[in-house]
């Protein structure tokens, strides 16, 4: 079967490219830019295809793995050309909006899979192991902390694009704009507590599909100086937010190249889930994950070995497609407690 990488030239895509290749695969590698992704083609040997998402190509394609952000510009119509294409559709995207415009559609002739990698994998799998452990769970708190993490210019670039809308929570089950830094609370990591608060990361979506728990929120460990300065910009978010000043600030993180292989190699995610009940009872679980990218690279290629080789049309999350255990599949996983 035949599968198709869009984005292959980014940081991210180039990364998940070069383990396909190590693998035995050869993906179509895809983008806008024929003078990047043509001489990693050559080089990889693979097919090298250039389309933009006006033009999309997708001939003698059975799955496309998306890669190309913001997703919230560039999901919509890759997911529309899959659907027409009869081709499985993966991405790597962590974008609130994108999960909740894609697990909402109805297909019945191929697989919607979004967040086969960091965002959300780790988390969601996290997720789906706590409400094993107490399912008539009604709260959902989960946290990671990345000591020492660098962004991609593509992941900075996709976090500016939501910046003006602020912080987001699930409550009775709706998904509840709030205030950047609305929650604040220390966090028994394995590494050690931590002061954490809360950020629109995509299990406030995509953990409710998972669980059926109908609160949920999710924190990033930060010094609490950070947690003082997000609480006074707050308020100038929506400005920020702003198109012109978005896309200046967009074209300022074309700068950032992201984490080096040494640092992808040695660094760890901490991860932390609580769930509780009406009756008060509580359950706590905290997993070590490595590097985000590192984590996404084997994850998203799993994924896409995982769905070319079923047969299960709708649109889920990862931990619905695969099980909870998922995660322990991609890389040094460890839970570190119960």
């Amino acid at each position: 079967m035949t599968w198709l990488l869009y984005g292959a030239n980014g940081y991210t895509g180039e990364l998940i490219a070069r383990e396909a290749v190590r693998r035995g695969h050869r993906p179509i590698l895809a983008g806008r830019d024929a003078k990047k992704i043509e001489p990693l083609a050559r080089e990889l040997g693979c097919e090298g295809r250039i389309f933009a998402l006006e033009n999309i190509d997708l001939h003698d394609v059975d799955l496309v793995l998306h890669c190309a952000g913001p997703f919230i510009r560039t999901s919509a119509p890759m997911v529309d050309a899959c659907i027409k294409s009869n081709a499985h559709y993966l991405d790597i995207t962590g974008e609130i909006g994108v999960f909740e415009s894609i697990l909402n559609r109805k297909v019945d002739n191929v697989t919607l899979l979004p967040g086969v990698g960091f965002d959300v994998v780790p988390t969601d799998c996290l997720a789906a192991m706590l409400a094993s452990r107490m399912p008539d769970a009604t709260e959902l708190r989960l946290a990671f902390h990345t000591p020492g993490g660098e962004l991609s210019r593509g992941t900075t670039k996709t976090m500016l694009e939501s910046i003006g809308e602020g912080g987001a929570i699930r409550r009775d089950g709706k998904i509840v704009r709030v205030p950047m830094a609305y929650d604040v609370r220390e966090i028994a990591f394995s590494s050690g507590p931590r002061m954490a608060m809360t950020i629109p990361w995509g299990d406030v979506s995509t953990a409710f599909y998972t669980t059926d728990i109908p609160n949920i929120r999710v924190y990033i460990a930060t010094h609490p100086r950070a947690i003082k300065r997000t609480k006074l910009i707050a308020p100038l978010l929506p400005i920020i937010g702003l198109k012109p000043i978005r896309r200046l600030l967009q074209k300022i993180a074309d700068r950032r190249s992201g984490p080096n292989e040494e640092q992808r190699t040695a660094g760890r995610v901490h991860l932390w889930g609580e769930v509780a009940n009406a009756h008060g009872e509580r359950v706590s679980m905290t997993m070590s994950t490595p590097e985000g990218y590192a984590f996404t690279v084997v994850s998203a290629v799993n994924a896409v070995e995982g769905v070319l080789g079923s047969r299960k049309p709708g649109a889920f999350t990862p931990a619905k497609f695969f099980g909870e255990t998922f995660v322990m599949k991609c890389g040094a996983v460890a839970l570190d407690g119960v």
